[in-house]
């Protein structure tokens, strides 16, 4: 099935400690079904120093399930993704607005 949601595209957490929170997918784990979005679900991870690194509390973001993300559209709300068939081509488009993605 072809992924609702990519690397680059703008969402909204809809659920979880980060709930409205909107940032971009940085990275897209299929298999897990889980996305790294910038500014959600941060952790912070204790480095040792190291000759290359200066070490210490260090921000890292953990990934998030996909069924907690939604796109956001041209009016900067949450929405659904579909697929539709446009000069034979398959293309993503947003629910709500109609507007191609």
């Amino acid at each position: 099935m072809a992924a609702k949601l990519k690397k680059g595209d703008k969402v909204v957490v809809l659920a979880g400690k980060d709930k409205g929170k909107q940032g971009e997918i940085t990275t897209v784990m299929p298999k897990d079904g889980k996305a790294i979005v910038d500014g959600v679900n941060i952790a912070i991870r204790h480095t040792r120093q190291s000759q290359t690194d200066q070490g210490g509390r260090l921000p890292v973001a953990k990934p998030i399930d996909l069924s907690n993300l939604a796109l956001v559209d041209a009016n900067g709300k949450a929405t659904r993704v579909g697929f539709r068939v446009e000069d034979g081509k398959k293309v993503r488009f947003a629910k709500t607005t109609g507007d191609v993605i």
